[in-house]
């Protein structure tokens, strides 16, 4: 079954562009050449984006090939498919990475055991219910990534396909 989705390269070092685009193809099993723009909220740096549609499961293999390279901020999507539900990672150099599912309309799925969790992390004491629903959601992602994503507005879009 496929689906869609999009990666979003927000912020990468000139240098580390070429490892994005083989680290990226090697997951999609095609050659990738991204078009590259420069990055006005962080000068020095370089972002793209492109659509695929690929396999269910392709963005957490995106997700898992770029994740802990020092300098990178990404987000990958899927839409969901009949047989798995959507996704959605963030990943920055201080937070680390951050994966979400995501229903049908794009909404955040909280599962219930995590909410259980926080709930009792709350009421022992342990930790804020409010700032831990909101890490559950991914704010302080979406906090640092904002910047990224409104100076990247009217860039490019090109869409990739997989053969399955």
């Amino acid at each position: 079954m496929t689906t869609r989705g999009v990666l979003y390269v927000h912020s990468a070092p000139r240098a580390l562009c070429p490892h994005v685009e083989w680290a990226v193809a090697g997951v999609l099993g095609t050659r990738v050449s991204l078009d590259w723009i420069r990055q006005p909220a962080a000068p020095g740096t370089w972002r793209s984006e492109f659509s695929w549609q690929a396999e269910a499961g392709t963005a957490s293999k995106l997700a898992s090939a770029l994740r802990g390279w020092h300098l990178l901020r990404f987000e990958v999507t899927a839409e969901p498919c009949p047989t798995a539900e959507g996704e959605r990672y963030s990943c920055t150099p201080d937070l680390g990475i951050f994966h979400a599912v995501t229903g049908i309309h794009g909404d955040i799925l909280i599962p219930e055991d995590r909410l259980r969790a926080a709930l009792t992390r709350s009421q022992q004491g342990e930790t804020d219910l409010e700032a831990d629903i909101a890490k559950l959601l991914g704010k302080p992602w979406d906090d640092e990534l904002e910047p990224f994503r409104y100076a990247g507005e009217g860039a490019p879009v090109r869409w990739l396909h997989q053969v399955v």
